[in-house]
């Protein structure tokens, strides 16, 4: 009974440290599990020692894998799959032979294993990135559906689809030589076999099973039957010699395509979560600080060459498979770092005996430091870009110069209207204007999205929005209008832009993901910018009003006057937000402050009498005044004073142009004065 509650103490001790670790880790915007890990490493062996059941914690933490892996089966989509199957299937595959392979290589021959089997094992741990980290950060930034976004998880998913292949394999690893060969054929025909059951009952019984559990209606029993499913599953796998997760994840894919999916992964998250902080406490515990603390310079070491190595592989593989320099750079960058689910692999593999002790614990230390740098790599990439377009040298390598991949036949003669992104957005306003018999053009570069244009008749582009040489195919030159729905600002920003460059007088319609990119698309030419849930918060109210019976009259009056202030009534916060948004709003963006000097020819003109756009092609985006006050997004009417300072954003010629411009080198043109007609009616 003592020992029994003695378990208890254990249990409630971890979960707390767990728990404390991920607030903190939270507060730093980093990835729970690493506070959960670091709480792990506290309360552990190695560290207060409060933690004195350790065996039976880890037969615990075991569920953690297990439920993680169901998880992931059950949100596993071949569909998602599909939408970037060559370089998800290609290159993701040939990712993980050339890690282990080079991998293989160094390791046995500066000494860090002894045996080639070992090498095969240390390289598929290095070959797995983290799909948890990675997809986060992609979600706040809001650019999963981007090219490199969409690259990313499709090598992610490959990657994960993997990972139950290699804990399949990963017994047969630590028999001799000469035996190996047979050992994987025969790993490799059992999971054929258990593939092809797991297919049929997935297809037979598990649907109907789901069925007559969700007719019960009761919530326990659902999840009861669920439960039973992946650990039954799981625990058959592990008498077939297969390993627990992998049974897990085939249960997982066994749901993920029937109806009950998404209410299925509902119910399991809340214990997923739970037991997945067990899971990676438990391998915070066996952690041990002092090592990681005298070996920091070796793990530092190893942090680099992980790094440079999975971005040396990376980036020319999608380069190879075609697409553009800068989106192989991102992945490259992205992918770069060592999973959460290696830690399942290399406790199996400690467990087998294929690594040391030592090598084990510098491989839980590596990992754990490249899921730290990860998040702030993806936050540094746009000013990484950014300095790139300051060097001429640099820059042109990264011109959004790509011509379109693919252009439909019957693209319209009579000028179109030029949608980029094809999105829901995009579709539904596709379907609007065709229905009005309004030509129309949709710039993609999703092959998912082609297709349905492909389908429905629809005249496109298949390329890069960003592309000027893309969007002169598209006819911007003679289109009537213009509607950018891309997913990212980045893009938006660039698009936008590129556009105007084009056709400097196109009436040009943007949606900003985020409403702190409404002034600036506003002040880099945009003609309306919409913000979906401020419009959605407007639509809402209008109907609440109409219900009410305020005239209709006076409801679009208020919801044109929101309109027309930019939706400032709907941020009251909106003068401070802009000021403190102002550096955040144009990160990426070449930008540079100027001084005008005394003998400027700005001094004394507004923006728009000094055609600061059509000369140079930069925008304005924030006056310094010599008094100290800063007026963010300037329209127009803004006069130029001595003392001001200009933040400017724009490429490096048009820079140049602009300081010509203040120095007096570029002339400015003389507006014909209007004719007022003074005759008194």
């Amino acid at each position: 009974m003592l020992e029994d509650f003695r378990l208890i103490v254990d249990l409630v001790s971890i979960l707390a440290a767990a728990a404390a670790g991920g607030i903190i880790a939270g507060l730093a915007r980093q990835p729970p599990l690493l506070g959960y890990i670091v709480g792990g490493m506290i309360v552990g062996p190695a560290g207060l020692g409060l933690i004195k059941e350790l065996i039976q914690v880890e037969t615990l933490a075991q569920f953690g894998a297990a439920f993680l892996l169901f998880a992931l089966g059950v949100e596993f989509s071949f569909s998602e799959l599909k939408k970037v199957q060559k370089i998800s299937l290609g290159g993701g595959g040939l990712q993980i032979l050339l890690t282990i392979l080079v991998t293989t290589l160094i390791s046995v021959s500066v000494g860090w294993v002894t045996t080639p089997q070992q090498g095969v094992f240390l390289g598929a741990i290095l070959s797995l990135s983290s799909t948890a980290v990675v997809l986060k950060s992609l979600m706040e930034s809001n650019e999963t559906a981007t090219s490199h976004g969409q690259v990313m998880l499709g090598i992610l998913v490959v990657q994960d689809l993997a990972l139950g292949f290699m804990l399949a394999v990963l017994p047969a690893l630590d028999r001799p030589v000469e035996e190996i060969g047979v050992a994987v054929a025969q790993a490799a025909i059992k999971i054929g076999l258990f593939a092809i059951c797991a297919t049929l009952t997935g297809i037979w019984i598990v649907p109907r099973l789901l069925r007559l559990v969700a007719s019960t209606e009761s919530r326990e029993l659902f999840l009861l039957g669920i439960v039973t499913l992946c650990l039954g599953i799981a625990l058959i796998t592990q008498k077939l010699g297969l390993s627990i997760e992998m049974g897990a994840f085939v249960a997982g894919l066994m749901i993920s395509e029937v109806e009950y999916a998404d209410q299925t992964l509902a119910y399991v998250e809340p214990i997923r979560d739970v037991f997945a902080a067990l899971f990676f406490a438990a391998i915070g515990m066996l952690i041990d600080p002092l090592f990681l603390w005298n070996n920091l310079d070796l793990i530092l070491g190893l942090v680099s060459i992980v790094f440079i190595g999975k971005f040396i592989i990376i980036t020319p593989l999608v380069r190879l498979f075609g697409y553009p320099l800068q989106t192989a750079l991102i992945a490259g960058l992205g992918l770069a770092q060592i999973g959460e689910f290696s830690f399942v692999l290399a406790s199996e593999g400690r467990s087998l005996g294929l690594v040391s002790r030592r090598v084990y614990l510098l491989l839980l230390g590596t990992t754990a430091v490249t899921l730290v740098i990860t998040p702030f790599i993806l936050r540094l990439i746009p000013s990484l870009f950014n300095w790139i377009e300051t060097i001429p040298a640099l820059n042109r390598w990264f011109q959004p110069g790509e011509p379109p991949l693919e252009v439909s036949e019957h693209v319209p003669l009579e000028p179109p209207i030029v949608i980029c992104g094809y999105g829901r957005t995009g579709q539904n306003l596709a379907t609007l204007l065709a229905e009005q018999n309004i030509p129309v053009v949709v710039v993609d570069q999703s092959e998912s999205a082609i297709q349905k244009l492909r389908d429905g008749g629809i005249p496109y582009i298949y390329g890069n929005a960003v592309s000027i040489p893309v969007l002169t195919r598209a006819g911007l030159d003679r289109a009537r209008a213009m509607v950018i729905a891309l997913p990212d600002a980045m893009s938006t920003r660039l698009c936008l832009k590129h556009a105007l460059e084009i056709s400097p007088d196109l009436a040009i319609v943007v949606r900003a993901n985020q409403y702190q990119d409404i002034e600036l698309l506003y002040q880099l030419g945009g003609s309306e910018v919409v913000q979906p849930e401020f419009e959605a918060s407007l639509e809402m109210a209008s109907h609440l009003l109409v219900k009410i019976g305020l005239p209709t009259i006076q409801i679009q009056r208020q919801v044109k006057a929101v309109r027309n202030s930019h939706y400032m009534e709907l941020r009251p916060d909106a003068i401070g937000e802009m000021s403190q948004n102002i550096q955040a709003a144009t990160l990426g963006m070449n930008r540079r402050w100027y001084r005008l000097l005394l003998t400027s020819p700005l001094l004394g003109n507004s923006i728009a009498s000094a055609s600061i756009r059509p000369l140079t092609g930069a925008t304005i985006v924030a006056i310094q005044r010599e008094n100290g006050t800063q007026i963010n997004y300037p329209n127009g009417g803004t006069t130029f004073q001595i003392g001001d300072s200009c933040l400017v954003i724009g490429s490096v010629e048009e820079q140049a142009m602009f300081e010509q411009l203040t120095k007096g080198e570029i002339a400015i043109p003389v507006l014909p004065i209007p004719v007022v007609d003074s005759a008194i009616d």
